[in-house]
């Protein structure tokens, strides 16, 4: 019989276990907070807040509507990914960058803003500024796919977990390295790096919900199908092996559909810090689920702390606004410092 919740999984308090919120509650919950969430981000814009949404349609329909879906799939993608990461290396302080997504999706920025910079000086500077917004994504994209990749390649696959951390710990300061010796050769790509590392939500148009919503879509059914394998994991490597999982083929396939959606999230948004992370931690202290719930509620987690932080970036310093990733990294900061605390770790 698979145990109910992760043996790394953090303690759920007495208090929370003792009420009947649930999956099921906690789902909907998830889901009221979306929506109203939701109705914020219609009315957020750069003079403050405006529900005259008919006078503002084509502001709405344009800029905010995308806007606000892209940073629900973008946060849902992210959730997802840190409860893969968590299950799969049985580690509460995974998360979906640990392999080498962030530093390739990085250094493929920084090579197109690069090659950008000198295409500029040969073909003009506003066809090379159409051809970086079509190139940022797709190197980000790419970048991070490879980034995994060579993680895989040095770990000799995932047979040997603790092997394969190390691995991506290795080629993450590897390919940072590289990128940073790259906007020291080519300083005019420093500023574009800056914003991507700092994560933004600015840029997510319709295309950008039709991709993160398509590969939503591929990677959640799949991840649910592998569910009860991670359930099996709890047990141990030699308890799961017993139990016919072909644990490398099943650590491979996890690691691609992580891949994936980090990927996808990263390319379309940044590198938006600690929504991965937090997400699964959050849903473990409010309800005790096995892999199935404790995913999908991991995602439903992941779109409203992103959306509510986008909704926080454009409200705080109206006109302006902060980048999205910097108050993830707050409030991600502060919520682990808590729950720290609260464990006696001080």
């Amino acid at each position: 019989m698979l145990p109910a919740v992760p043996s790394s999984a953090p303690p759920v308090p007495q208090r929370l276990t003792r009420r009947t919120l649930g999956p099921i509650g906690l789902g909907a919950l998830l889901l009221a907070l979306a929506a109203a969430l939701g109705l914020l981000g219609l009315a957020a814009g750069s003079e403050g807040w405006s529900f005259a949404w008919g006078r503002e349609w084509d502001l709405v329909s344009a800029i905010r509507a995308p806007r606000t879906l892209g940073a629900l799939l973008t946060g849902a993608l992210l959730g997802l990914a840190g409860a893969i990461a968590q299950g799969l290396f049985r580690n509460p302080l995974a998360d979906p960058y640990l392999l080498g997504s962030a530093a390739g999706a990085g250094l493929g920025v920084v090579l197109v803003l690069a090659a950008g910079g000198l295409l500029g000086q040969h073909i003009g500077l506003a066809t090379a500024d159409l051809l970086l917004r079509v190139g940022l994504v797709g190197a980000a994209f790419i970048g991070a796919l490879l980034g995994v990749a060579l993680t895989l390649l040095l770990a000799r696959g995932t047979a040997r977990p603790l092997v394969l951390l190390l691995a991506g710990v290795v080629v993450g300061i590897l390919l940072s390295s590289i990128s940073e010796l790259l906007t020291l050769i080519s300083p005019e790509a420093l500023r574009g790096k800056q914003i991507f590392l700092l994560g933004t939500t600015s840029f997510l148009g319709w295309t950008s919900v039709a991709v993160l919503a398509a590969a939503l879509a591929l990677v959640l059914p799949l991840a649910l199908r592998f569910a009860r394998a991670l359930d099996a994991l709890v047990l141990g490597e030699a308890s799961a092996s017993s139990l016919g999982l072909d644990l490398p083929r099943v650590r491979l396939l996890l690691v691609v559909l992580m891949a994936l959606a980090t990927g996808t999230a990263v390319a379309q948004a940044g590198l938006v810090a600690f929504v991965g992370l937090v997400s699964p931690h959050i849903v473990r202290r409010l309800v005790v689920v096995t892999h199935a719930p404790l995913l999908l509620l991991s995602a439903l987690a992941g779109a409203v702390l992103l959306l509510a932080a986008d909704v926080a970036a454009r409200w705080v310093i109206v006109p302006q606004e902060l980048p999205v990733g910097v108050l993830t990294a707050v409030f991600g900061g502060i919520y682990l410092l808590a729950l720290l605390r609260r464990r006696g770790s001080w």
